[in-house]
């Protein structure tokens, strides 16, 4: 005897996310903060090959110009709290040092 599986209906993302939240808020929110790191892994990921050298993949002989990606993953980051830097900064907000004379 054949043991029949009632049809179980696929579920997509969205519609998990309805079921298991009730509040529209905080579905917008989950639903953002998604978003938000699906943007941070594609331009991380375009970062990243611009300096990986893949086998399969021959690269031209200039460099590419990843600015606007770069300013989308800076960008991004900064949605979540974090910041790139290298933390040379002083602490007056232009990164220049300033000498102040004490008496």
């Amino acid at each position: 005897m054949e043991k029949v599986k009632p049809e179980e209906e696929k579920k997509g993302f969205l519609k998990k996310l309805k079921e298991n939240v009730d509040d529209h808020e905080e579905q917008m929110a989950i639903l953002g903060a998604a978003v938000r790191l699906g943007v941070v892994i594609w331009s991380g990921f375009i970062i990243t090959l611009n300096y990986v050298e893949l086998p399969m993949v021959k690269k031209s002989g200039t460099s590419a110009d990843i600015t606007f990606v770069a300013s989308i993953f800076t960008g991004a980051l900064a949605t979540f709290g974090l910041s790139t830097g290298n933390g040379k900064k002083n602490g007056n907000g232009n990164g220049t040092t300033t000498n102040k004379e004490t008496k």
